[in-house]
Order: structure tokens, then sequence, then C-alpha cells
């Protein structure tokens, strides 16, 4: 879908078009769904997200603005808060995936975030900036921001110093940034 048509079906759903809304959520739901699962690895709670997420993209659509990204972008970051939110709410239960051979499957049948982040232009600069990072901090980003792990939990799972993991990150998005401006 184009992103202007994504941006469209926002700022009318802005306007309170409840058909311009239920054609966002039909066209973008299953990805965000797949965004949502990726992070709480629970079915349930990756549907509460999105539920959560698309009711505060109703009530804040008319916050968006098209200057500062694209409506797909907007609406990921919504779902990725709300996923976190419930994950940092909840005691993250790893044991889920092993139990459950469906949710294993529907897991793992989710495309790699690198492979959405390929669909437009700025998606595509991002990937190449973060192309530029050596491997462990490339992994380290993606697990905080995509994986939605907290600081502590990446010091806890590295056995690393929670300063050094944050200095890490801090230091990888600073070169993200440069490379982004540049």
């Amino acid at each position: 879908m184009a992103r202007a048509e994504s941006e469209q079906l926002l700022l009318a759903s802005a306007a309170g078009d409840v058909a311009a809304f239920r054609a966002l959520y039909d066209r973008h739901g299953g990805r965000l769904y797949g965004v949502a699962l990726r992070i709480t690895r629970q079915a349930a709670l990756a549907a509460d997200a999105v539920q959560e997420a698309f009711l505060q993209i109703w009530q804040n659509a008319g916050r968006f603005d098209p200057e500062r990204g694209g409506a797909e972008s907007w609406m990921l970051a919504m779902v990725r808060y709300r996923a976190l939110d419930i994950v940092r709410r909840a005691p993250r239960d790893t044991k889920s995936l092993d139990g459950d051979e469906g949710l294993r499957d529907e897991v793992e049948a989710i495309p790699d975030p690198a492979a959405l982040l390929n669909q437009n232009a700025d998606s595509r600069a991002l990937m190449r900036c973060l192309g530029t990072l050596p491997a462990d901090r490339r992994q380290l980003i993606i697990a905080a921001f995509v994986d939605g792990y907290s600081h502590s939990e990446l010091a806890d799972r590295l056995k690393t110093p929670l300063g050094t993991i944050k200095s890490w990150i801090r230091r990888s998005l600073d070169g993200l940034r440069l490379c982004l401006e540049g």
C-alpha cells in the first residue's frame, strides 16, 4: 500500500471517518499484530496490544503529522509502545513459546522486522545505517527497540554491566543519527 494512501486514511480517521479507520485496520492490523506478537511472545497479549494501540490511534489520529513521518511508522510506534507496556506490566513468560507449537509457528511466520523495514525509502536508509554498526551493536539495538528488551534485561542476558549496555546503545544510536543525517 502506498504511503500516501495510509496517510489519507489516517487523516480521514482523524475527521471521524469510521470506514477509513476500518480500512486502515484491515490493511495494517495483521502486520502490526505480528510486531506485537514478536515483542510479547504471547498471542493474547499481542491482541491486547493491537486493540489498545488502535484505540489510541483512533483517539489521537488528529495528532498525526505527515511532515514528521509516515502513517505506518506512527502506527507502528503506537503498537510497539503498547506491547512494551503490556510486557512490562506482566512478567515475561518465555516458556509460552516452548510449550505451544501453534504459537511458535505463528511467531516464526512473522516477517523479520528487517524485512518490514525495507518497504520504503526511510526504512531502507535506516537499514543501510544499521548495516554500518558492528553486528553485536546492531543486534543490541534490535533487541532493545524491536524486541522490547529493557537495558536491564539485556545486561542480564549478555552478562554485561548495565552502564556498558547503556553506553553501547547510546553510542550506536548516535552513530545511526549521524548516518541518517549524512
